[in-house]
Parts: C-alpha cells; structure tokens; sequence
C-alpha cells in the first residue's frame, strides 16, 4: 500500500536542502516507485543514482535527479517516523507488562507494537507473529538486520500458551529462515517461573545457540509483575532461589558455548544476580555488551566507567547531594558513592531507595520510578540541596516520567535542584563531585 511521505523537517546542508525540498512537500516516489514506508524510502535512496519524484506544497510535481557519490542520506523526517502506521500486537502474552499499566495512563504508555521495522530502526523486540512470508523475504532482500526477537520459549506448545497466539509456534521456522538469509538477531527470553524456565529453558538456549552466528546474543530477563493484574494469568514473582537456578543454567549454557564457539552468546540479566545475592560478573564476561540495554551487564558497565572516571581529578562542588533510585540497585549505588567519598571525603552524598507506588512494590527498578514516587518518598527528608535522578526515569524526548509528573514539578515540591545522570558511571562521578579539574 502507497503512503503519503509528507515532510516534516529537512536537515541543513543535505541533500533534500540542496534540492530545494520543504516541509510539507510530499516524496510521491523514487524511481517511480511508490514509497510504502521509511525501509523503502531508505532502500531506494542507498544508490549512487536515483530520481525523487516530489508534489510540491503549491500543487506542482517535480523529478528531482541524484548523484550521490558519496551515498549519504537524503535528509529529511517525515511526519510519521514510519510514513504509514505501525503494526499492532496481536498476541496475548501472559507476561506483557503494558497489560499491567495503572488506569487513566497516556495513550503513548498503552499502544502495543510488534512491528519488525522499529526492531531494525530503534531496537524494539519483536515476535515474529505477524509476518508473512512476504515480510520474510524483504527483510532477507533488504538486509534489515539486526532483529529483536522476543523468543520466550522454542517448545511450540509453551509459545503459543505464552504469546496467547496460536501460530506462535512458527519463530525457530522463521528464525532459521533469516538465519539462512543472512540476518542477524538478538533473542530475549522473558522468564516466567513455572512456564519457561528448567527444561524448556535450556532447550530454547539450545535452539537459539544452534542458529549461531546469525544469533548474536540471548539475554534472559526476569518477568516484571505489577500490582495492576486484575483478572490476568497468575503469574510468580521471581525468588532468591529461582534467581539463582536461573543464573545456574544460563551460567553453565554460557561456559559450553564460550568453550566451543569462543563467545557466551547467553546472558543473564543483572537483577538475577541482585535477587540471587551473588556478586555481578566480571566486565570481561558481558564480551560486546551486545543486551545492555535489557539490563545485562549494565552494573558492571558502570562499575569499570566510575573507576575509570575516578582515575581524573575533580574541583568538588558544595552542598548536599542525595541519590534517589529503585531498591534493588540501592546497594550497588551506596557502593559506588562510597567509593567516591573515599576519595574525595569532603563529599556530602545521600543514597536513598525508593518504593515503587505507581507500579507496586515488586518493581524495584529505578527506570520505572515515577514522579510520584520521588516525591513521596523524599518529601521532608531533602530540601535545598541537589537531587540526583537517572536519565531512563524520563520519557526519551523529554523530562517527564511515566506518571507525567515533571522535573520541574519535582523541584517544585521537594525544593531542590535536580541534575540528571545520563546513566552513565563517568557522568554519575561528575553529577556527585562537580566538574573534572585541569
């Protein structure tokens, strides 16, 4: 289906600038070709040579030829990121969490996608539920690789039970197909106790493993239960003890693998480690880091980046600063701020952890933290000083979190300044101490 490419901006000094496009026109085809979505307009303009075909905003139509020598990109955004419309989810997974929201949530919190375009631009995960052997093949013809792929199990009859979709049972057919075409993935198990960890967990690393190289990475993550499951599957928090059976299979399923291939290729994620109380593997073990932002390996990302950071000298700004995050990272933080006030003594830091109200005391992750709960659980113990908050609280492209509280809000209430820390061990230092000397 034909889309309307509308633009919305054009980059200075692009090619779209150079050719005179303006927001508003619309890209009606290259080559004369129609433009479906954003992975056509890409593909047709990755030649040295091509022709826009453009409807002006004044009603005029032009053909625009292009040299690019150089194959740089076009230059524009358009409207709709996609230029059509995402996919929607169809399944019906046990675990989904977006099933979980509070009531009255905004409408950009409780649309499900499941559309294997935003898996190659942004990284989303995807099932494979939905495509056609169509989709199959232009993924393979278009190199759109990576993908993500939310994989869960491999057992047929545990997807389908998990994914509530009854062709579910397809993803290592489909898998095995873009495996042979070339594409690269990235598989993620969401481990829910009782339905896809023992047996049916080493069978899906099993799998996935077979599909190696193609499958670059597996990360397996803990299933997050909200207090808002009103009539869902009843599912079990994971323990101490299954955080610990987990890490043991993923563990020894990672030792094989590293023996035979020379890569680990399976991951488990760092709140197994900090539910289990065992210590974060080493930073050499996580390899390229290749599921960090699943949660895998991130502690001891930023560990080894607060050392480095460390190793620079500081001019230590004054005043009190106190750190909000989850509980279940409250420990790992309270390590690194002691180790700064080791070095710098003269430091006045405050970790505090935070319950999780909006989302219920079983999410103790900072990034799902809300306004709200910063505000509750800081009211009458800071005031004055500078509130350090991490970055993934906040929507991407702006400083609101999931509750749509502000920072400002936040300052407001609490009477201080709040700095942001990107996340990041080096940034972290900076936040705590001040700026780097000379």
């Amino acid at each position: 289906m034909k889309c309307k490419a509308v633009v919305k901006s054009v980059e200075r000094a692009s090619i779209a600038e150079d050719c005179g496009i303006n927001p508003g026109d619309i890209i009606d085809n290259i080559n004369g070709i129609g433009i479906g979505d954003i992975l056509d307009f890409k593909y047709l303009t990755s030649d040295e040579h091509y022709v826009v075909g453009v409807k002006k905003t004044n009603g005029q139509y032009e053909e625009i030829e292009i040299y690019n020598d150089d194959y740089e990109q076009f230059g524009v955004e358009f409207e709709s990121s996609l230029i059509d419309e995402p996919r929607r989810c169809r399944n019906k997974c046990i675990f989904c969490f977006m099933d979980q929201l509070p009531p009255h949530v905004r409408k950009t919190m409780v649309f499900k996608d499941d559309d294997y375009r935003l898996s190659f631009l942004q990284g989303n995960y995807v099932t494979l539920t939905n495509v056609s052997d169509e989709d199959i093949e232009r993924i393979i013809r278009m190199r759109i690789s990576p993908i993500n792929v939310s994989v869960h199990a491999t057992d047929g009859d545990v997807r389908k039970m998990m994914l509530g979709n009854k062709g579910a049972h397809k993803v290592l057919d489909i898998m095995k197909r873009l495996a042979e075409g070339g594409i690269t993935m990235n598989g993620q198990i969401v481990l829910c106790p009782g339905v896809n960890d023992g047996e049916i967990l080493k069978k899906t690393i099993k799998d996935l493993s077979a599909l190696m190289p193609a499958v670059h990475s597996v990360s397996v993550v803990p299933v997050g239960i909200s207090k808002h499951r009103e009539g869902l599957y009843p599912l079990t928090p994971v323990t101490k003890e299954k955080a610990q059976e987990v890490i043991d299979t993923v563990e020894e399923c990672a030792a094989e693998l590293l023996a035979q291939y020379g890569t680990r290729v399976v991951y488990a994620a760092d709140e197994f480690y900090i539910k289990a109380q065992r210590d974060i593997p080493p930073y050499e073990s996580y390899e390229d880091f290749p599921q960090i932002e699943n949660g895998v390996g991130m502690m001891a990302q930023f560990a080894r980046e607060v050392d480095l950071a460390l190793e620079s000298s500081y001019e230590v700004t004054g005043g009190k600063k106190y750190i909000a995050t989850g509980n279940i990272s409250l420990g790992y933080m309270k390590g690194f701020a002691d180790k700064i006030k080791a070095a710098y003594p003269e430091v006045d830091v405050e970790l505090i952890g935070v319950d999780n109200g909006f989302f219920g005391e079983m999410i103790t992750v900072t990034g799902l933290l809300c306004g709200t709960d910063i505000i509750n659980a800081l009211r009458g113990k800071v005031s004055g000083g500078e509130l350090i908050l991490a970055r993934n609280m906040f929507k991407d492209d702006c400083m609101i979190f999931l509750d749509d509280t502000t920072l400002e809000e936040v300052e407001k209430e609490l009477n201080v300044k709040v700095t942001v820390n990107e996340v990041d061990g080096f940034d972290f230092v900076e936040c705590v101490l001040g700026r780097k000397g000379k």
